[in-house]
């Protein structure tokens, strides 16, 4: 490769600047396909579980909160569940998924130790190894490095940068948004196209020289007309924003049989220390495009839903009071969603109690009853059977299953 057609101007060319592109290079194992492709979301900033699934039917949450507790009854009333628990009002296009058995909620998920540092908590979910800092994979990574290589698009993050969970020796991509690897056509776009493959072509590792040809080749495979044909469904319409965009990509990755066994992305904005609000507020126009997004990615799936599995996690939960700004602080204790194909929904899982300041995690948060690995280990054996969960999660011996799945 020429010294004026430097990694910078390929993937100017690409159109990639400010979009983040990562190969890591794949070890080949020999075990089954996967049954189900695995979706992460991860909602980043620690989102309060008290308010996406409200225990309404606890007074004490109603006492602890007197200006940020949703009601059961009345104007802006919470989405009644069970009796006990509902939905936050925003997350309404959520409900029918719910109703259909396909929509699965966890509370009093979290870290066995509490952590409330935002970089800390994110970086032992991700690892999948809470008590050892040192691990330098992630626990998605992991997983797929029991099986054999697959299609180079097997593990892909739809977002700038690769994130925690997907660091180690299996393949995966980062990319912003898949109209961006079209390459542009005339002379700037051939040029493009043969530098990409010569970067990689010249790469002194083999497993990153490989990697980078196979998916530079599956890339090439969308830009021959392949995206638009892919479009959502006329009646699925995304909200606007990041989310909607990313998940609308990872569908048509799944629609177009890309091979996709593993898709990452996230949300940002759920940090609410203040003005946080109710049913109206800056956490409600959160929720409103998290519903409107998962919802209308089950939609432009249809009948594939079946055979995707959607998780969506955070680093932690917020405290059970409110603060003097009304808002709420980091805690311990949060929510998980789980959708899609196998799910036993319908139901709230984990163990829960009132939220009385005597069971409280130091008298403010919402204890981890459930270790976050324990849902996490439930969804991998259903979406990857035969997976090895005791090299994913070394040195955590999953509980008795919660039953997330037929």
């Amino acid at each position: 490769m020429s010294a004026t057609f430097s990694r910078r101007a390929l993937l100017r060319a690409l159109g990639l600047t400010g979009v983040g592109l990562v190969f890591a290079p794949r070890v080949a194992l020999a075990t089954p396909a996967p049954r189900r492709t695995l979706v992460t979301l991860f909602l980043r900033g620690g989102v309060d579980g008290l308010s996406l699934v409200p225990p309404v039917a606890d007074d004490a949450y109603h006492r602890a909160r007197p200006t940020l507790a949703l009601k059961a009854t009345g104007p802006d009333a919470a989405l009644a569940l069970d009796g006990h628990f509902a939905l936050h009002p925003r997350l309404a296009p959520l409900r029918p998924w719910w109703a259909e058995g396909r929509l699965a909620v966890l509370h009093g998920v979290g870290l066995p130790t509490p952590m409330r540092s935002h970089f800390d908590a994110q970086d032992a979910v991700e690892s999948g190894t809470p008590d050892r800092k040192s691990t330098a994979d992630g626990w998605l990574n992991r997983a797929l490095e029991s099986d054999a290589a697959g299609a180079p698009l097997r593990a892909v993050a739809l977002q700038p940068t690769l994130p925690r969970a997907l660091f180690g020796g299996s393949g995966a991509l980062a990319l912003g948004r898949l109209e961006e690897f079209k390459l542009r056509p005339g002379k700037r776009g051939e040029q493009a196209a043969r530098g990409f493959s010569a970067l990689y072509a010249g790469a002194v590792d083999e497993a990153l020289r490989s990697t980078g040809e196979e998916a530079f080749d599956a890339l090439s495979t969308l830009d021959a007309g392949r995206l638009s044909a892919l479009s959502a469904s006329p009646d699925v319409e995304y909200p606007r924003g990041p989310l909607g965009q990313r998940l609308g990509d990872i569908a048509r990755l799944i629609r177009g049989d890309m091979g996709l066994e593993v898709a990452v992305t996230e949300m940002g904005g759920w940090d609410t220390h203040a003005a946080q609000g109710a049913a109206t507020g800056m956490f409600a126009n959160r929720c409103g495009e998290l519903a409107g997004a998962l919802s209308a990615f089950a939609k432009d799936l249809g009948p594939r839903l079946d055979q995707v599995t959607v998780v969506v996690l955070t680093e932690f939960g917020r405290t059970v009071r409110e603060n003097g700004s009304r808002g709420t602080d980091h805690g311990v204790g949060g929510a998980m969603l789980v959708l899609g194909g196998g799910v036993k929904g319908g139901r709230v899982y984990g163990r829960f109690q009132a939220l009385t300041e005597d069971r409280l995690q130091d008298g403010r948060d919402v204890p981890a009853w459930t270790d976050v690995r324990a849902p996490l280990a439930e969804v991998l054996t259903a979406c990857r059977p035969g997976v090895a969960l005791d090299r994913v999660f070394p040195g955590f011996t999953p509980p008795t299953p919660l039953g997330l799945f037929a």
